[in-house]
């Protein structure tokens, strides 16, 4: 069948007052992650991540449950009321708005992409039509308040977002409601905001459709609408991309530069309870004459720990381009396009930038250091390399690892015991048939998969961390070994101890899940 228009903006969305019968049927079609990947093989789900929707056409000709699902919400089509009624409670999903009847046929008049949650749960993430990942593209060049689902940025930051019960959490900008989702899981009160009512009203149809509690909806730009509340958790996939402009919500901040990353960190502080965690997505100006790491320790609230990881940086070239083809602009008007690029170089030759970094940025509210009693532990550093998602976990151990660290001087540390990661292997460096390595190398192979060179005390220190002997105990025994004085070697080992401990290659006996509480 011919490809329909897509509707515009203005058209009104669905309401969820049958959300739960329209999930059953979509659950009793296996329209779930896992039933795509079953009934489209590999090679065409992978092709509808890239937008390419051939593949996945071929593969649904058939009249199934299934294959009519994925025409219509995921590639939309048009399809036949009568395979529709087949499929679906179509008087209901007409009702409320899902489809409309058109010519003579059936279509979809938003976006539904299963996704499937952390512990296997089916979720649906519905969002503008075209606009979901792997979705059929249907718009072109994107139109202001359009609401997109779920991408790379927002499984990112699901996958890194710390997930301990909480009794409240706030998803900032909230989109199509991918986060709030994941925190209806583990947060008594979930509340969503976002400047785009449009945003809100996909979000509540997540929510619904996913078969997870209501959330708090309010609409409003960064913390106006929740002025003077705190929260456990604060999680924002923003609009950060910095351009000449505000035309699109979802993407443009309406603010100078970085300027909104920035206010959205500096202001996160205040919206923290005690212990409690602020995780986000941003983008950061490198400007010539100023350390990007100068600039994103400025934007750390007073009160938090920080841990900033750039992934990414582009040249201010490479990211104009990327945003204009985002936006369609290369589609239209060779001249509009080129003028459109030269506004923003304008804009980025005029603030002296000459990069843009991508990164995440996680702050932890620390009473001590809200005190003043003890100094914040600001992390920042470049990590391009390939991670293993979820990281959640492994963010929160970096902050009790930094808080463990400022807790105990050299003499505690060297009482402490500790037990080397389970992920961790040792690689030796040298040339074959040399006698000994020239180094040799701790590798994760979990996390971060960090790698870090150690002498020979180093790694024999760790490959001895079961959790039986002091560190201090140790020592002793490589002195012993090596003919080192051991009390020399006392004092200079700490720092690589404190090094190891502080990327996670040894755990100490305190911060085990099975050990005592406290630090």
């Amino acid at each position: 069948m011919e490809r329909v228009s897509t509707p515009s903006l203005t058209t009104s969305l669905p309401v969820p007052a049958h959300a739960a019968r329209l999930r059953e049927a979509l659950l009793a079609a296996a329209f779930t992650a896992d039933g795509l990947l079953d009934l489209l093989g590999a090679p065409a789900y992978a092709a509808l991540a890239r937008s390419e929707t051939v593949p996945a056409l071929r593969a649904t000709r058939g009249d199934s449950p299934l294959e009519t699902l994925v025409r219509l919400f995921l590639l939309q089509e048009a399809v036949a009321p009568d395979r529709a009624a087949a499929t679906l409670p179509l008087d209901e999903a007409l009702a409320d708005g899902w489809v409309v009847r058109e010519d003579g046929a059936v279509r979809a008049t938003v976006d539904v992409r299963p996704y499937g949650g952390p512990d296997g749960e089916d979720w649906f993430i519905v969002s503008d039509l075209g606009c979901a990942v792997g979705g059929a593209g249907g718009i072109g060049k994107k139109e202001e308040g359009v609401v997109l689902g779920v991408g790379g940025a927002s499984t990112t930051l699901a996958g890194i977002t710390v997930r301990t019960p909480v009794a409240a959490a706030l998803d900032l900008g909230t989109g199509s409601g991918i986060q709030a989702l994941h925190a209806a899981r583990h947060a008594t009160r979930v509340t969503a905001t976002d400047l785009n009512p449009r945003a809100l009203d996909f979000t509540r149809l997540t929510l619904a459709l996913s078969g997870a509690r209501e959330a708090a909806l309010l609409a409003g730009s960064l913390y106006e609408p929740v002025e003077g509340d705190t929260y456990d958790l604060v999680v924002s996939n923003p609009p950060f991309v910095i351009s000449p402009g505000s035309g699109l919500t979802y993407r443009d901040g309406g603010m100078s530069g970085d300027d909104l990353c920035r206010t959205l960190v500096q202001q996160a502080g205040e919206r923290l309870n005690d212990g409690g965690y602020a995780q986000f997505l941003a983008n950061w100006q490198h400007v010539e004459g100023e350390e990007w790491q100068d600039r994103l320790r400025s934007w750390v609230p007073r009160g938090c720990d920080a841990w900033i990881v750039q992934r990414e940086v582009q040249d201010v070239t490479q990211y104009t381009e990327l945003w204009l083809r985002d936006s369609g602009d290369h589609r239209g008007d060779p001249e509009a396009y080129r003028a459109a690029y030269g506004r923003w170089l304008d804009a980025f030759e005029a603030t002296g930038t000459k990069a843009i970094g991508f990164g995440w940025i996680t702050l932890r509210r620390d009473p001590a250091v809200a005190a003043g009693k003890a100094e914040p532990s600001i992390v920042i550093e470049e990590w391009p390399h390939p991670v293993e998602q979820p990281l959640g976990p492994h963010v929160r151990a970096h902050f009790e690892r930094q808080e463990y660290l400022r807790d105990h001087d050299d003499a505690a540390l060297l009482e402490d015991r500790f037990t080397l990661a389970p992920e961790v292997v040792q690689e030796q460096v040298g040339l074959p048939g040399a006698e000994d390595p020239e180094h040799v190398v701790l590798r994760q192979n979990r996390g971060m998969r960090r790698a870090t060179r150690v002498d020979h005390v180093g790694a024999g220190f760790a490959g001895v961390c079961d959790g039986t002997l002091s560190a201090g105990r140790i020592l002793d025994a490589i002195a012993q070994l090596t003919g080192e004085d051991p009390v020399l070697l006392r004092d200079r080992t700490p720092q690589a101890i404190r090094l190891l401990v502080e990327e996670g290659f040894i755990t100490p006996e305190s911060l085990l899940p099975e050990g005592p509480a406290g630090g």
